[in-house]
């Protein structure tokens, strides 16, 4: 498939997969004319990549990692860059700070909107001031 269906198909911007393709995180065939052809197993890779991303993996620790997004229970140690290990528990760290965060403030805007409910159910028990005159 062309660049522009990948796209498509991932939701992913063109330019997006061409900075990929920079970082080396996919490799698409070239045809004779030079024009990029992407395989059908990099859809899954793409959206793989992008929820790395989005989750806050910076695209280097994201190609450490790729090789066993595949298939995680097949990584072998030995080829394992020694820093990875230390690189994915700051990552992890972080996260769960991220996640921490979030999650306060997740409950601090429930805890606002129960309140916003309590006043607008007591007010609307309230017998109205037109009803008083």
């Amino acid at each position: 498939m062309r660049i522009g269906e990948l796209a498509t198909r991932t939701g992913i911007a063109a330019r997006m997969l061409r900075y990929y393709e920079e970082q080396g995180l996919i490799s698409p065939r070239r045809l004779d004319n030079g024009y990029r052809v992407y395989d059908e197993y990099l859809v899954d890779r793409v959206h793989k990549i992008r929820g790395l991303i989005d989750a806050g993996i910076p695209t280097r620790i994201v190609a450490d990692i790729l090789p066993c997004l595949g298939k995680p229970q097949t990584i072998v140690v030995e080829n394992a860059d020694p820093s990875l290990h230390s690189k994915l528990a700051a990552e992890r760290d972080r996260m769960n700070q991220k996640i921490d965060f979030l999650t306060h403030n997740r409950d601090a805007i429930s805890d606002y909107l129960d309140a916003l409910d309590k006043a607008t159910t007591s007010r609307a028990d309230e017998p109205s001031n037109a009803a008083n005159t």
